[in-house]
């Protein structure tokens, strides 16, 4: 999960095999269309065994409104 820097805080969750470069691509405006125009920094990450995981996991923490606050709360 990234967590967009300035004043106005959201959060962005997905999946990727290479983080590091996934966050460079954000911050440099490439990637999903949300990320562009903001700075993020990594606030959340998970290791999962295989990509049909990774993707289950990312569509439950999206929905999952109070886990994803949970995450934020803790993570300021």
């Amino acid at each position: 999960m990234l967590k967009s820097i300035g004043k106005k805080k959201v959060t962005y969750v997905g999946y990727t095999k290479n983080l590091s470069n996934r966050i460079k691509l954000h911050n440099g405006g490439k990637g999903a269309k949300f990320t562009r125009g903001r700075k993020w920094r990594l606030i959340y990450k998970e290791k999962c065994a295989t990509k049909s995981q990774a993707i289950s996991r990312e569509y439950y923490i999206k929905k999952n409104k109070a886990l994803r606050n949970l995450i934020k709360k803790n993570k300021q």
